[in-house]
């Protein structure tokens, strides 16, 4: 691996990591310690996560986090498919060593709630606890409609990622240092909308890396394949999605898109002062 991926594999890695401890973190408070936080602050957590970890790495790898990404940037972008293997490897790492961080500072609390509950872990009853790390969908739903929840939301996601970064898009300019808080509110905004459906998965190194965690300490088929085998479906889902949405944003809004060098002048004068930032 040359010097340049490792550097990039690397930053993937940090940056996934940053997501789960933050996120898995704030869910285990809510599961663990009974604290006091709604759907939409926990998702609004996942969200500022999101947007820290663009911010520190976004200057080395363009953070992906997310194979949903990457996977997408290279049928739709040109992102390289040399780099596409060890990108989603170094997002599993890093959400895998992401909760096994959250794991060890809460272990006492884990170990706590178990006794309390009279849970034993591996049981169909620990995926209270298995939900600490990983998503799981809500009893109503069969795996197929969790899989479209799954679609569905993460189309949604890479439209704005796509949206936030598309150099043909006149706003760019203005959300040059708001982009990663641009996507980080999505996250939240979606999480706000469906996450009590699936646990807006949304990407599948944040699924399945902390999963592989949780079967290592001890959670067993809970955590894989999880019941009924779920595991699959928050990692095809957003993959699906994520390529869904880049069609839907390259035929319905890109396409209509120009770049500077193609717009006359006078033109981009008149849109300017149409434009709802212009002031």
């Amino acid at each position: 691996m040359d010097r340049k991926l490792w550097g990039e594999c690397l930053s993937e890695f940090i940056g996934t990591f940053i997501l789960i401890f933050v996120g898995c973190g704030t869910v285990a408070q809510l599961v663990l310690n009974q604290a006091q936080l709604s759907q939409w602050e926990v998702s609004f957590v996942w969200g500022l996560a999101v947007a820290m970890a663009i911010y520190v790495t976004g200057a080395v790898s363009g953070t992906h986090i997310n194979p949903a990404v990457t996977i997408t940037v290279a049928v739709f972008r040109g992102f390289p498919w040399k780099n596409v293997i060890p990108y989603i490897l170094s997002q599993v790492a890093g959400a895998f060593v992401g909760a096994g961080l959250v794991y060890f500072l809460y272990r006492g609390a884990f170990a706590r709630f178990e006794q309390t509950e009279n849970i034993v872990r591996g049981t169909e009853e620990s995926v209270k606890t298995a939900g600490v790390f990983s998503t799981y969908p809500a009893p109503f739903l069969s795996h197929f409609d969790a899989f479209l929840v799954e679609v569905c939301i993460t189309a949604i996601l890479l439209i704005v990622i796509l949206a936030v970064v598309d150099d043909k898009n006149p706003q760019l300019p203005a959300l040059n240092h708001l982009g990663p808080m641009v996507i980080g509110l999505t996250v939240a905004m979606i999480g706000g909308s469906f996450g009590t459906l699936t646990g807006f998965a949304l990407n599948p190194a944040r699924d399945f890396g902390p999963k592989l965690f949780a079967w290592v300490a001890g959670w067993d088929s809970v955590a894989l394949p999880a019941p009924g085998g779920y595991f699959w479906v928050p990692i095809l889902g957003p993959i699906i999605g994520g390529l869904l949405g880049a069609l839907i944003y390259d035929r319905m809004v890109r396409r209509h898109l120009h770049s500077k060098e193609e717009i006359p002048a006078g033109q981009a004068r008149a849109d300017s002062e149409k434009s709802p930032i212009h002031t």
